[in-house]
């Protein structure tokens, strides 16, 4: 058993720790109702946990001393009803990324990683958007004002503010395709999924929400291109939960 954490290479710990904040954006975002309803104050202790499969799931901390892992910030769910929904997400989710980081450098001592080996795995971690960053939209600022530039170019979805197809550009001339292709990269490349927080995918349909304006990869969402153009007005599902709720 040992042999094989000792054999793991930085990708794989960044893919673990990918994983594992998907989950956590997705219960703080498009999962944010169900999350809010299990974090009962009434409750014990309760942790937030992002699994490798991009799932999440609250539960009582580990019992072991000291546990396998290191484990997530101790009863979020006290301060659940003490403060604003959105306040307590931020919270929680300022905590979500101190676990993240201690999960995944946890990982590097114990797979025996070097100096070199840490620094890249530091800056494959924050080349993205931290939690915090995709709960409270300040990802989304700059990615709003490119997103507003590179609009022009698609004149299908130009029509529709809310909807966004981003895609590499298609010229009909052979000698403007290399440079038009370059643009596309650099107005895109902070492109941001409000639900995954990944910005992958920068060739596929993308979909604003008119109450929050996170943008969202379709197939996240569970919206398609042909359905996008009969919605007047989009709510991602945070916003639409929010709405909802008595």
């Amino acid at each position: 058993m040992e042999a094989a954490y000792n054999s793991r290479t930085v990708e794989e710990v960044f893919k673990d720790f990918k994983g594992r904040r998907a989950g956590v954006v997705k219960a703080l975002t498009t999962d944010a109702e169900v999350f809010y309803k299990q974090c009962d104050p009434e409750k014990e202790n309760l942790c937030l946990y992002g699994l490798p499969s991009e799932q999440w799931e609250v539960n009582l901390p580990a019992e072991e001393v000291p546990p396998e892992l290191p484990e997530p910030a101790l009863g979020i769910n006290f301060a659940r009803d003490g403060m604003q929904e959105k306040d307590w997400l931020s919270l929680v989710a300022v905590h979500s990324d101190s676990w993240l980081l201690a999960v995944a450098f946890y990982f590097g001592a114990r797979f025996n990683f070097d100096k070199a080996d840490r620094k890249r795995l530091f800056n494959m971690i924050n080349d993205l958007p931290t939690v915090f960053e995709i709960v409270t939209g300040a990802a989304k600022k700059q990615q709003k004002e490119k997103s507003s530039v590179s609009n022009q170019s698609n004149t299908k979805s130009k029509s529709n503010s809310k909807v966004e197809r981003i895609s590499k550009a298609q010229p009909n001339d052979d000698e403007e395709e290399g440079s038009d292709e370059e643009e596309e990269d650099d107005e895109h490349g902070d492109a941001v999924c409000g639900a995954c927080g990944d910005n992958n995918a920068l060739d596929e349909f993308w979909i604003c929400c008119d109450l929050c304006e996170k943008w969202f990869h379709g197939k996240c969402v569970k919206i398609t291109p042909a359905r996008a153009e009969h919605i007047k007005q989009y709510k991602c599902p945070s916003c639409s939960n929010k709405r909802a709720r008595p």
